[in-house]
């Protein structure tokens, strides 16, 4: 288990992280999102002993890493922001090197190539000079050389950065199966990255933590919960949505026709939606349930008592 208590850094008169904690269980994949500069990176850093909190603490599975910083890091894979390699290996010789460093028996060492090429898919490029290849197969390198040597901790740093979609998936899939017996710590901007693969988020702004809780809870706070939208083929009378039970608001966008309708809160009324439209005929082509919608939360949650977003 990871456990943090009253986490603080800073950097001269800066305070980049303030006060954070928070714990970690093995099962855990975690989503840590927050604007720019609000200390995530900073934080993941402090995870896995490469900078050192000016105060609070860290423990990780009982031990505090100020006093065994090195038994940590070797349970610890890490896929650091812009994934530095030694750009004139190749990507075998480059991973072969990482096995040398994390000391995986030469028996082992083969055969842990093999799979985590396999798993991000770098066979056709392992042959092939690190400097030359593209953002996305960098990328992928680097999350290559986190999982290597099984750990049983992963902290990744915007670990689908310049992948395709095609990639961002099979690498999504990789998290889900890895996570299966591992703690996973994802810092990402990318909102739907949380739904996808996460059963937790953490948001922080300006350091401090601002939301500690399920997908599904980050959802709930936001207005769209529950409400229901429709598209019209042509613009017609829908003032009786109003008058629908439960429902407290509409919000109409007149150039895509497409209207929203806002439950009160703790009501569903996707049926009696349904049932409006059929029974007033209205030419509708579309009707769906929104889950909710991250955008609008993320922004509520991260802006200052002035409005202004961090």
């Amino acid at each position: 288990m990871i456990s943090v208590s009253n986490l603080k850094r800073d950097f001269g008169k800066q305070v980049v992280v303030d006060d954070l904690s928070f714990e970690v269980k093995p099962g855990d994949v975690v989503g840590f999102l927050g604007p720019n500069g609000a200390g995530k990176s900073t934080t993941m850093k402090m995870l896995t002993g490469f900078l050192t909190p000016s105060s609070g603490a860290i423990k990780i599975a009982g031990q505090d890493i100020k006093t065994h910083t090195k038994a940590i890091q070797q349970k610890i894979g890490y896929l650091p922001e812009g994934a530095p390699a030694y750009g004139d290996m190749t990507v075998y010789q480059f991973l072969k090197f990482i096995t040398q460093v994390r000391k995986i028996p030469k028996a082992r060492a083969q055969q842990r190539i093999a799979y985590v090429s396999e798993q991000v898919a770098l066979n056709e490029v392992m042959d092939t000079s690190i400097d030359t290849l593209s953002k996305g197969f960098k990328r992928r390198v680097g999350l290559a050389q986190a999982i290597i040597h099984d750990p049983d901790i992963l902290i990744l740093d915007e670990p689908t950065d310049g992948l395709d979609p095609n990639q961002k998936h099979q690498v999504r899939k990789l998290i889900k199966n890895l996570s299966k017996d591992k703690i996973v710590i994802i810092s990402t901007h990318i909102l739907e990255e949380v739904t996808a693969v996460c059963n937790r988020a953490i948001i922080i702004a300006q350091g401090k933590l601002k939301f500690d809780g399920t997908p599904e809870e980050l959802q709930k706070r936001s207005a769209y919960h529950n409400a229901v939208t429709i598209k019209l083929s042509y613009l017609s009378d829908i003032s009786g949505l109003l008058e629908i039970d439960g429902v407290i608001d509409i919000k109409h966008n007149k150039e895509t026709q497409r209207v929203t309708i806002f439950p009160e809160p703790g009501k569903t009324i996707l049926s009696q939606v349904s049932a409006h439209v059929q029974e007033v005929k209205l030419p509708v082509d579309m009707i769906f349930p929104e889950q909710g919608r991250l955008d609008d939360v993320f922004r509520e949650i991260t802006q200052t008592s002035q409005g202004e977003v961090l």
